[in-house]
C-alpha cells in the first residue's frame, strides 16, 4: 500500500499495484489491485470503502481473498486515498455511480477473456455499502453478487436538524465547495482495540475534512439505497457488527428482511465494534467471507 503502513497486513499485500482509470469526466481514479494467486481467477470482487478509509485500512483481507484465488480491486474513490485531486469532494451520487460502474465494467470484459462464468461481486464497506446498494439498485447487470459489510445505509450517527438543513439547501442551490469535518473523527468508534485506534488517528491518507458536495452525494446516495431492497435480487450477504456505535444493526435486520435476493445471507458478529478488519479475530470474518463468494461461484 502506498503511503500508509499497518501493522500484521498479509504477505500478500506488498504485491498489490495501484491501477489509473480515467473517468468519463476526466478524473484519474486509483484503484488498489491485488491479483488472484491462481492462473484463473475464481471471481473478481470490486470493493468500495467508508467516508474517512480509503483501500490501504483493508490490505489483509484483501491479501486472503487474493491468497484463495479472487482478483480484488479496491477503489479509492474519487477525492480520498491516493486520489490527490478535489480532497473530499464529490459533485452528485450519480457521479460517484458512474465511477464504481466504469471499474465493474472494466472487471467483466477481464473476466470474460481470463475466466468466463467467473461471478463479479461488488463489496461495499460502511459508507461504501450505502453505495454499493446504488449501484446494484441502478446498474444490475453489472453485478453477480453483492456484499454489504456493516454498511451505513441505516446509521446511528444521523446529521442534526440544523445540518439536515443545511445539506438541503446546498443540495437545492448547487452549493458544494465548502468544507465541514467528517462526523467519525473519534477512532474508537471503529474498533476498541489500541493499534487501530493509534493507525486511525495517525494515518495520513484518511479523510478529516469533506466537501458539501461529498455530503450532499452521501445523502443521495442514502436516498436510493433506502428504496433499493425490492431491486436487489443477485446473491447477497449481510454481515453486521454487534457493537457498531455507527450503524443502526436492529434497522439493518429489518432492511435485510426487505431484500428481494432469493439468496440472501445474514451473518453476525456480536462482540464486534463497527470495523471487522480491526476486530482481534478478523479472520473468522474473512473465512465468512471467503465461504459466501465460494458458494456464489458453485452456483453461477
Amino acid at each position: 500500500m502506498i503511503g500508509v503502513a499497518q501493522p500484521e497486513t498479509s504477505s500478500r499485500a506488498a504485491e498489490s499495484e495501484v491501477r489509473v482509470c480515467v473517468t468519463s469526466d476526466g478524473y484519474r481514479l486509483h484503484h488498489h489491485h491485488w491479483a488472484a494467486a491462481v492462473r484463473r481467477p475464481r471471481g473478481y470482487v470490486v470493493a468500495l470503502h467508508g467516508i474517512q478509509s480509503h483501500a490501504g485500512w483493508y490490505d489483509y483481507s484483501n491479501g486472503r481473498l487474493a491468497e484463495a484465488g479472487y482478483d480484488v480491486r479496491f477503489l479509492d474513490r474519487r477525492g480520498s486515498g491516493v486520489n490527490e485531486a478535489a480532497r473530499g469532494h464529490a459533485p452528485h451520487g450519480d457521479r460517484l455511480i458512474n465511477d464504481v460502474a466504469q471499474v465493474l465494467a472494466d472487471a467483466r470484459r477481464e473476466r470474460n477473456r481470463a475466466a468466463p462464468g467467473a461471478p463479479v461481486v461488488l463489496l461495499g464497506v460502511s459508507w461504501g455499502g450505502k453505495l454499493a446498494a446504488a449501484v446494484a439498485a441502478k446498474r444490475p447487470e453489472l453485478v453477480d453478487a453483492l456484499a454489504l459489510l456493516y454498511p451505513g445505509i441505516r446509521p446511528r450517527i444521523r446529521p442534526g436538524w440544523w445540518q439536515s438543513l443545511l445539506l438541503r439547501l446546498a443540495e437545492f442551490h448547487n452549493y458544494r465547495y465548502g468544507l465541514a469535518r467528517v462526523p467519525l473523527d473519534d477512532p474508537r468508534l471503529f474498533t476498541s482495540e489500541p493499534r487501530w485506534q493509534w493507525f486511525i488517528r495517525d494515518d495520513p491518507l484518511a479523510l478529516r475534512q469533506v466537501t458539501w458536495g461529498l455530503l450532499v452525494a452521501g445523502n443521495q446516495l442514502g436516498r436510493i439505497a433506502e428504496k433499493a431492497p425490492p431491486r436487489l435480487r443477485s446473491p447477497l450477504l449481510l454481515m453486521l457488527a454487534g457493537r457498531d456505535r455507527i450503524i443502526d444493526t436492529p434497522a439493518m435486520r429489518d432492511y435485510f428482511e426487505q431484500i428481494a435476493a432469493p439468496r440472501k445471507r445474514l451473518i453476525e458478529y456480536p462482540e464486534a465494534a463497527h470495523t471487522l478488519e480491526f476486530e482481534p479475530d478478523r479472520d473468522r470474518f474473512v473465512d465468512d467471507l471467503i465461504d459466501w463468494l465460494e458458494s456464489v461461484r458453485d452456483s453461477a
